[in-house]
Parts: structure tokens; C-alpha cells; sequence
């Protein structure tokens, strides 16, 4: 009888430890807690920001919210069933995916893990916000969202610009990289409409100067938030022209805590001209490079036949800067509705000003054929480009460096004329803040066409702030250090 209990003892012994070790094996799914929740809306920074670099702000959440906590070596704490089995070891996949954790994880009473995380969809636009998105911003941030995943290496010097326009306040924080250039580390872009009722009034209007000191407090905030090697902050045509310019710079460096440059035309060319070197590609001889502002249009006149520099800048021959953008010149014909012989008006009158410009006839010796070639960089063309892509949505990335050629500029000009304001207004790559713009840009952009005709047009999705950065690393000598992109060596 001794003999037979002691058997049954081992058998019921044996019995128990196998279905411990078949329970801690299974696996239950738990939706992962980041499936949207807390994602930053468009425009915003994928990362919250220290000065020491970027945190991202998606593992942060997921490690906090996750029902298996993480221990101090980031690594997750087991349990004391999960010590005594030899489960698989808990496999987690990213965004919008499944998270598989342990029964025993999940069940456990006392693990003080929070309750699985309903499915929830991307954060929706504040109701207040516009109709049409903030293009630059799309813009800016889709360049500094791979820098949400790593943090910036503290050796590398942080450089910033920041410009504030007739129409826009841009501001970008980048870190130099492989030579020649840099990774974009923080971005913020907001129409402010700073030029409303310039070209009437000839000063700055009150609601005008709110909304830029608004959106200038929010650069200064993230600039204060970092160690800066060197910024350049600028600002061009309305606070150029105003009557009151130099009064709203004291405005905004008491309570923004910034100090402003304003620039003239002749270096406000040159830095779009700088921001723009990369897409000038090598066996080009000759480019027309336009920027078509809110209060003004600078035009640069590019010479490349002899043996180039590594400065872009140092092959303009000739330069304009005319007193007209989509601002003023929508206000002085109007912007809203459009009628065919109103367009030919805008056109006749920014070509008059073109005809008067004496350096224009400077590279039409280099005009013919496939080596010439016009380089916009506005809001304008970008517009165009997105238009003919047909995006559903502003993408950057499609948008800059795109080539359009005579047929396709044509076409996306005469269906944008064709439109009525509701129309553009409903577009994803205009929407409510330059659906009363674009057609004055489209004008000021056919006016260069006929200067200058050319086979081909490339977009630019960037402009002065990256020609401040690129002239700010290179006087910085950082490049000649040999950093490289995260390693600083």
C-alpha cells in the first residue's frame, strides 16, 4: 500500500507540472495600446522634444501603457509564473498591430496592468481648424519625422532659421549631416497672414500682428528648449514695407523673446537660391530659380556653362526682386472669383514689371534645349504639383524635386481657372487658407513663362530656411570637421 500511495503521489505530481508548462505556453492577443492614441496631429513634431534631442514620444507611451511593464533595463519584467515556465518570449509589433503577451501577464491580478486599450482612429483636426491644411507644415514636419524614432546625438550642433513672411512663419531645427547636408530635427509652420491689408494700408494690421507674435511665441518656445550652435531669424516684404515693420519687431522681441533681422531682397534671392542647390543636377547649364512670395517674388538668373562651385549662389548673373506675391496681388485684383479675363490682367501686369528688369536677357544664350530649365520654389508650385499627382492628400515627398513639363503646367493652370472657389477650397492641396491665393500665384508664375520659356519646370519644396541652414553650416565649418550624420566623427 506504501509502495502504490508513493506512485500515485508522482503520477498526480507529474500530471500538475505539465499543465503549468501548457498554460504558461499559450498566448492571448492584446490590442496594442498605440493604434493611434496620442499620435500627433498633421504638422506636429512625431517626437517630444528636450535639448538634448528628441524623445520619441511613441515608445514612451507604449512602455508606459503596456500591460507588461518594463523593468529599469528596458527590457520587460517577468512575473512569477513567467520565471517558472519557458513560454516564448513575448513578441511586439508596431503601430496598428497585435501585441502577444503571456496568459499569465495578462490574468494576473496583482500586475496592476491597465485594461487593454480600445481601437481608437488617428486624431481627427481641431474643429476650429481650416478647411485646407497647412502645406509648409505638412511639409516641414514629413522631413523631420524619421528623427521621432532616435535620439539626436549630443555631440552634433543644433542650427535653426526661422522666417517669418508675408503669408507664413516657418521655423526649422536641424543637425548637420553628410556633407553638404543636414537632418531636419524640429519643424513648425503656421499662415498667419501677416501682409492682410499691407498693399492698402501701407502698415501692419493688429489682428495681422496677433496671429504672427502667436505663432512667434511658439518658435521661441521650441528654441529656448535647445542648446543652439548659431540661428539666423528673418523676416522679409511686410515687415520690409510697413510702415510700421520696425514697431512690430519690437512687439515680438518683448513678448516672443525673439530679435528679428529683416533682410533685403537681394539676400532673400540668394538664400533661396542656396536652399535650392541640391535639385540643380550636374550638366545643366542655365536656371531660372523664382520663389513667389506673399508680398514679393524674387527671380534669380543662373549661370552653370563654366566650371561650377559648390555654392549655387555663386552662379547668379542677374537677380530681381518684385514688389508683387499672391497677397497683394490677389487683394488688388481679388483672389476669390476669378474670371479668365481677370487671370490675363494679373498676368499682363506682373509682366510689365518683368520687362522692366534690365538683367533678364543675361542667360538667353543658354535658353535652348534641354540644359535650361526653370526651378520654382512657392507655395504656387507645389500646389501645381499636387493638383497634377492627384494627391488625396499634400505628400512632400512626391511633391519636391518633381519635374512639369510645358503640357502638364498648362493643363493644371486652365483647370484651376476652370474651378470656383468652392472647388479649390475643397481640394486637399489648397483648402480654405490659399484657395484665394493660388491663382495669383498661377499669374505671377504664367508672367515668368513667357520671360523665360522653358521645356521644363522642377518644384521645390523648400526655400529660404534650408538656404539659412545650408550657409549657417558651411560658414560653421562643420563639414570640413568631418561630422557625419549621428555619428559626430
Amino acid at each position: 500500500m506504501a509502495l502504490l500511495s508513493c506512485l500515485q503521489l508522482k503520477i498526480e505530481a507529474s500530471a500538475a507540472s505539465g499543465s503549468g508548462s501548457r498554460g504558461a505556453g499559450r498566448t492571448s492577443i492584446v490590442e496594442d495600446p498605440d493604434t493611434g492614441a496620442g499620435a500627433p496631429a498633421a504638422g506636429a513634431s512625431k517626437g517630444r522634444l528636450s535639448a538634448q534631442g528628441v524623445i520619441g514620444s511613441r515608445h514612451a507611451n507604449r512602455n508606459h501603457r503596456s500591460p507588461v511593464h518594463p523593468s529599469s533595463n528596458g527590457h520587460a519584467a517577468p512575473d512569477a509564473s513567467t520565471h517558472a515556465s519557458k513560454g516564448k518570449k513575448r513578441r511586439k509589433r508596431k503601430r496598428g498591430r497585435k501585441v502577444f503577451a503571456r496568459d499569465e501577464a495578462a490574468r494576473q491580478p496583482d500586475a496592476q496592468a491597465p485594461a487593454p486599450a480600445a481601437k481608437s482612429t488617428r486624431t481627427a483636426p481641431a474643429p476650429n481648424r481650416p478647411a485646407g491644411p497647412e502645406r509648409t507644415e505638412r511639409s516641414a514636419s514629413a522631413a523631420a519625422q524619421n528623427t521621432s524614432r532616435r535620439q539626436v546625438p549630443s555631440e552634433l550642433p543644433v542650427f535653426a532659421a526661422l522666417d517669418l513672411g508675408t503669408n507664413n512663419c516657418r521655423l526649422l531645427v536641424a543637425v548637420p549631416g553628410r556633407a553638404g547636408n543636414f537632418r531636419v530635427i524640429d519643424a513648425f509652420s503656421r499662415i498667419v497672414r501677416l501682409g492682410e491689408g499691407l498693399s492698402a494700408s501701407g502698415r501692419l494690421g493688429e489682428a495681422a500682428m496677433d496671429r504672427a507674435v502667436e505663432a512667434l511665441k511658439v518658435c521661441g518656445d521650441k528654441l529656448r528648449n535647445r542648446t543652439i550652435r548659431r540661428a539666423r531669424l528673418i523676416a522679409t516684404e511686410a515687415c520690409r514695407s510697413a510702415e510700421n515693420g520696425a514697431e512690430f519687431l519690437q512687439r515680438v522681441e518683448k513678448e516672443a523673446g525673439l530679435k528679428l533681422e529683416i533682410i533685403d531682397r537681394r539676400t532673400e534671392a540668394r538664400l533661396a537660391v542656396s536652399g535650392c542647390g541640391s535639385l540643380v543636377e550636374r550638366g545643366t547649364d542655365g536656371v531660372v530659380l523664382f520663389d513667389i512670395g506673399g508680398g514679393s517674388s524674387e527671380i534669380a538668373l543662373i549661370d552653370l556653362s563654366g566650371p561650377r562651385s559648390s555654392r549655387l549662389a555663386n552662379h547668379i548673373v542677374s537677380w530681381t526682386s518684385l514688389p508683387v506675391g499672391v497677397v497683394s496681388l490677389a487683394e488688388h485684383f481679388g483672389g476669390r472669383d476669378v474670371s479668365p479675363e481677370i487671370f490675363a490682367a494679373m498676368v499682363d501686369h506682373v509682366t510689365e514689371m518683368l520687362e522692366a528688369f534690365e538683367g533678364r536677357n543675361r542667360i538667353n544664350h543658354l535658353m535652348q534645349g534641354s540644359r535650361f530649365h526653370l526651378l520654382g520654389t512657392s507655395g504656387t508650385v507645389t500646389t501645381l504639383a499636387g493638383v497634377h499627382l492627384e494627391l488625396a492628400r499634400y505628400d512632400r515627398r512626391q511633391v519636391d524635386g518633381l519635374w512639369l513639363d510645358n503640357a502638364s503646367v498648362d493643363r493644371m493652370i486652365d483647370k484651376l481657372l476652370g474651378w470656383d472657389f468652392q472647388a479649390r477650397v475643397a481640394n486637399a492641396c489648397i483648402g480654405a487658407d490659399r484657395a484665394d491665393l493660388v491663382l495669383a500665384g498661377c499669374a505671377i508664375l504664367e508672367a515668368i513663362r513667357r520671360v523665360w520659356p522653358s521645356e521644363r519646370l522642377r518644384v521645390a519644396d523648400r526655400g529660404l530656411r534650408e538656404g539659412i541652414l545650408s550657409e549657417l553650416m558651411a560658414d560653421d565649418g562643420v563639414w570640413r570637421r568631418g561630422w557625419r550624420n549621428g555619428s559626430g566623427q
